[in-house]
């Protein structure tokens, strides 16, 4: 656990947020579960049971898994990388990689998609836009997910940019032939 303030707080949020993902992740399979039964359902009865209003909310299940679970990824050390050298590097070897990642790319490129992303979600709120399916579930609140993804990438972003800022600075290579310090934390944003 660290010692910062930022770090236990943003790592608690990101935490309990993603508990509230794994739960978003079983209303997804029930619901596709339930599409693909009532599809069949409806075709040997000849009903249509099915609807685009649940075909659509798996699919926004799934966007706020993959959207909101990036911070989580993150801090679980569980996003993909090419793990090649990085697995086999001491820790403060790693740490150094995170940092350079971290400031290189995670946090400008977060920066970049929320200016880019901007515009394109302040239109889609002043139309408040909605499905083009008959049933559809309205877009704009999900698009706006996109700003809150990345807000919270970053700050999550920025909390392991300081725990590898402070794996330099104890200097935890000593003794560590493994590549696991004792207290290492060195898992943050591998290249």
């Amino acid at each position: 656990m660290s010692d910062n303030p930022y770090t236990r707080v943003v790592d608690r949020v990101t935490t309990g947020l993603g508990r509230f993902i794994s739960w978003l992740a079983l209303a997804m399979v029930l619901i596709g579960a339930y599409n693909a039964i009532v599809r069949y359902l409806g075709r040997f009865i000849g009903i249509n049971l099915s609807s685009n209003l649940y075909l659509e909310l798996q699919w926004y299940l799934f966007s706020l898994i993959f959207l909101l679970g990036a911070g989580f990824a993150l801090k679980e050390n569980a996003h993909v990388r090419v793990d090649v050298l990085y697995g086999r590097l001491q820790t403060r070897a790693r740490a150094w990689i995170n940092v350079v990642g971290a400031t290189l790319m995670l946090l400008p490129f977060s920066v970049f998609v929320l200016w880019v992303s901007w515009p394109s979600i302040q239109a889609s709120w002043a139309v408040r836009e909605a499905s083009p399916d008959p049933g559809g579930l309205p877009r704009y609140p999900l698009k706006a997910v996109i700003i809150v993804a990345f807000v919270l990438l970053i700050a999550q972003g920025v909390s392991e940019l300081i725990k590898d800022i402070a794996v330099l600075r104890r200097g935890e290579d000593a003794g560590d032939e493994d590549g696991e310090g004792a207290e290492a934390h060195a898992g943050g944003i591998g290249l």
